[in-house]
C-alpha cells in the first residue's frame, strides 16, 4: 500500500491529467472547485475516476464537506488500509 503522500501525489496527477491542467499549479491544500474552476457534477466525474484508479468505493457521507485535494488523499488512503 503507497503511503498518504503518495496517495496524494497520485490524486493530483490523475486531477491534472482529467482537467488538463498544470500539475506544478495544483497543492493538496488546495480547493479543487475553485483551483480547478469545476462544479458539482465534474467532481463526480474526478470521484468516479479516483474510485476505479484505486479501486475503492468512497461512500456519500465521508466526502460531505470534502473540498480540498489532502483530505480526499485521506479519505481515499484509509479506504486502502
Amino acid at each position: 500500500m503507497d503511503s498518504p503522500a503518495a496517495t496524494t501525489t497520485k490524486l493530483l496527477d490523475l486531477a491534472a491529467e482529467h482537467f488538463g491542467v498544470d500539475r506544478a499549479a495544483l497543492r493538496p491544500t488546495d480547493d479543487f472547485f475553485a483551483t480547478l474552476g469545476i462544479d458539482s457534477l465534474q467532481v463526480l466525474e474526478l470521484l468516479t475516476k479516483l474510485e476505479a484508479h484505486f479501486s475503492v468505493e468512497l461512500p456519500d457521507y465521508e466526502l460531505q464537506g470534502v473540498t480540498d485535494f489532502s483530505t480526499l488523499a485521506a479519505r481515499i488512503h484509509d479506504r486502502l488500509a
